[in-house]
């Protein structure tokens, strides 16, 4: 994993996000991990992927024994 310090991160911020665009950058400071900087489209990926899990997780616990007709529960909200 790339690792920068604040001081970097604060002398160059272009450099370390260019870095973190496809992995993340652990960002130390004391040489302790404090954070860790994500670029925007892997952000986005691992924010998809998680919403499918979270999606496909609650389909699979979904009880659809107990199912609704879509058509009344459409005429009962007046769609």
């Amino acid at each position: 994993m790339t690792t920068a310090t604040i001081s970097q991160l604060k002398m160059n911020p272009s450099a370390v996000i260019a870095q973190a665009a496809d992995y993340p950058v652990a960002v130390e400071n004391r040489n302790e991990i404090t954070a860790y900087l994500v670029g925007k489209q892997l952000f986005e990926r691992l924010t998809a992927y998680l919403e499918d899990k979270l999606d496909a997780a609650a389909v699979a616990k979904a009880d659809f024994s107990k199912g609704k007709d879509f058509e009344k529960v459409a005429r009962s909200l007046g769609i």
